[in-house]
């Protein structure tokens, strides 16, 4: 994993209530955020184990310590505590080391659709990932996803949000690495808001 792999969002803030009404992204950001649905259970409890779990933290230290004697003898401790998902990207802005990675990879970095250092999704087939890259993405403060295909999306957001005037709107570009890859896993287990909780710190 490089840990330097960033991507870039454009944020839109209602500065009145300090809310992130939504993220411009690209590709990059939304083909990690399906990579999160992919991932096994135990792969996110290991990830997050530092971070209060509940009951499936409890579980998956228990079988960490129940004794081999007790497994199938045609079953591995490790296919539960380092599961691997379908497909591993080759750099995750998750901290997944490069030594679990056996599955196949389309996670590169560096393209020609992207800037130079910026994390991008590649593969021998298409441009690999799961969405295209033909369009920018609406991604909302609690990660529904949405093409951007014209102005109408935005004029309906507005009026779904009661934005009164564009005075109170600011455009924030921020990048996201993996300390907020780490962040938006846990808040999106946690609440509803979880890019007003990344960047503005408001998880109400």
């Amino acid at each position: 994993m490089e840990a330097d792999s960033k991507v870039s969002l454009k944020l839109l803030v209602n500065t009145t209530n300090q809310t992130v009404l939504f993220a411009e992204a690209g590709k990059d950001f939304v083909d990690f955020l399906f990579y999160i649905l992919s991932l096994p259970v135990g792969a996110v409890v290991k990830v997050l184990e530092k971070d209060n779990m509940g009951s499936l933290r409890e579980l998956y230290h228990g079988f960490e310590a129940l004794s081999e004697t007790y497994i199938q003898p045609n079953k591995t401790k490790s296919s539960v505590l380092n599961p691997e998902p379908p497909i591993r990207p080759k750099i995750s802005l998750l901290p997944f080391s490069n030594d679990e990675s056996k599955s196949r990879q389309f996670f590169s970095f560096g393209s020609a659709s992207g800037p130079p250092g910026f994390a991008s999704w590649a593969t021998d087939v298409s441009e690999g990932g799961f969405v295209k890259g033909t369009v920018n993405y609406m991604v909302m403060d609690n990660l529904h996803v949405e093409p951007i295909t014209s102005v109408i999306c935005w004029i309906t957001l507005f009026n779904k949000f009661k934005v009164k005037g564009l005075s109170s709107l600011e455009e924030r570009v921020v990048d996201f690495g993996v300390d907020e890859g780490l962040k938006l896993l846990k808040a999106s287990m946690d609440c509803k808001n979880v890019l007003t909780s990344i960047f503005l710190g408001n998880n109400n």
